[in-house]
Parts: C-alpha cells; structure tokens; sequence
C-alpha cells in the first residue's frame, strides 16, 4: 500500500528539488559591449560577440559576471572608434566589438563582430573591414574614399550578418543584422552593428544601424551618428564629413541566465540583475556587473 503526500508523486519531485538541489545546468546570453563608430565618415562600429547555449554549474559556487561597455566614439577629426569591452559568465567570454576605422586609417578593427572601414587619404582602392571572431560574430563592410568625389565607411558587422559594403556616392554601409533570442521569454534581437558615416556636401547618407541596437551612420541628412543600444551590444554608428562630426558609442553588453523554476532561486551575492519568472524559468538579466550562486 503507497504513502499518500500531500503534493503527489510530482509535486514531491518538485518540492525536494526547490527544497535542496540547484540547477543542474543554466542556459545563458553573453554579450560583449558593442565597438564605437570612427569619425569622419569612419567606419561603423562592430557588434559585441554574441554567445548562446547551456552549462553546467555546481552548487554554492559563486560565479562572476562581467557586464562590457561599449566602445568610444571615435572624435571629430579623424578619431578611430574605441573596442568595446568583453562580457563574461563562468568560462564563457565573448569578445569586445572592433572600433569603427577613422578615414585614413587602416582596416576597421577586429572584434566579437569587426568594424567597418573607411578610405585611406588620396587613395580610390576599396579597403577592407575588420574580422569577427569565430562563433560570435561577422566581418564588417569596405569603405572607399575617392578625391574630390565621396567619402563612405562600411557599416560595422552584426551577431547574425556581415557589415554592408559602402554604396558608391550614395551612402555608407548598413550595419549587419543582430540575432533574436526568446531567453528572457520574449523575441529580443541583439548585437546589431554601426552603420557607417559618410560625406554629406556630396549628397551622400549615412548607413542605417543592424536590428539589434545598431546606430545609424552620419550624412547629409542625419549629421550625428547614433550611439549603439545600451545592453544589446550594438556597434556606433560613423561620423560624418567634411565638416568633421564624432562617430557614435558602442552600446554596452548584457548577460542574460535562466533555468528551470522548479530548482531553487539563486543568490545574488553582488550587482542588481533583473529577476523574473516566466513560464517555466527563472531569469537573471545582469544589466552591469555582479556576482550569482546557485
């Protein structure tokens, strides 16, 4: 003859484990900070690498968080975008968007997703962007400078997407798309990169930010480049020329952790995350830096 419970075979299941036992495995969003956009018709910042998927943890182990910001915006007067700055859960670290070239430099930075460039003084010959990093992010666009015509900076790469080239005369590169996570329980899009700054005397616009917190390029109609979305990873958008404006700033990274309720609530030892219930999970959404124990 069975024992009767009050909660029922699962309900007792659920109680011991909320009771006693930690999560078994966290399922996690690490976002780097996103890269600034250059100055002057520079390139697009890249967006903070992205990394998705499930670990394993152990009990009371207090785990550190680390939130990245964004790049600088690179300055009027031919001012590179500064990198932004990893984020980090456990042994996951993703890597800081590349900073967006400044017209006259070299190729756009490397990153979690790399920059876009913009053109080197006096020369017509497309320069390249900077590299994502493997399983977190795309390349960024080529941008062009032709004397006495135009100037144009690639848009900056995305979680999900590659920069865009620059478009001949017309404006600078789109930033690549982010990507969309259902983690928090909604369809967010995240890690969108810079579009890139142009030369609006020529009639040239600037390029349009990547879904995802990418900011928009600077140009003939929109004369200052956005900062890329705070906590999506978002890359800056380029500046403008010839009268020499800044590009934008990154926009800062975000780590995002969840597991099933019916484990018991975590601690949080440092920091002030969001913290929910949706469905079936908990979720800690760290905004800025802290520390967790399961």
């Amino acid at each position: 003859m069975g024992v009767s419970t009050p909660y029922g075979v699962q309900g007792l299941k659920d109680y011991v484990n909320a009771s006693t036992f930690s999560a078994p495995s966290v399922e996690y969003l690490v976002i780097a900070g996103g890269g600034g956009g250059g100055g002057n018709a520079g390139g697009g910042g890249g967006a903070g690498g992205l990394q998705t998927g499930t670990l394993t943890i152990s009990s009371n182990l207090t785990y550190g968080v680390t939130v990245g910001s964004g790049g600088s915006a690179g300055a009027a007067g031919s001012g590179k975008g500064g990198n932004g700055n990893n984020s980090v859960f456990s042994s996951i670290t993703s890597t800081g968007g590349g900073g967006g070239a400044r017209f006259g430099d070299n190729p756009g930075q490397n990153g979690g997703s790399g920059a876009g460039s913009s053109g080197n003084t006096g020369d017509g010959n497309e320069v390249n962007g900077g590299t994502g990093t493997s399983g977190q992010g795309n390349a960024g666009g080529k941008g062009r400078h032709v004397t006495g015509s135009y100037l144009l900076g690639g848009g900056g790469g995305g979680a999900d997407a590659i920069g865009e080239n620059y478009v001949a005369s017309v404006r600078g590169g789109n930033g690549g798309t982010g990507r969309v996570s259902s983690i928090t329980g909604s369809s967010i899009t995240y890690g969108g990169g810079g579009g890139g700054g142009a030369s609006g005397n020529t009639g040239a616009q600037g390029g349009s930010g990547g879904p995802g917190g990418g900011g928009n390029g600077a140009g003939l109609s929109n004369t200052v480049a956005q900062a890329g979305t705070e906590n999506t990873g978002g890359g800056g958008g380029g500046g403008q020329h010839p009268i020499p404006t800044n590009g934008g700033a990154g926009g800062s990274g975000v780590v995002i952790l969840r597991y099933e309720k019916k484990y018991r609530a975590a601690t949080v030892v440092s920091g002030s995350p969001t913290v929910s219930t949706v469905g079936d999970y908990r979720i800690y959404q760290f905004n800025a830096s802290g520390s967790i124990s399961f």
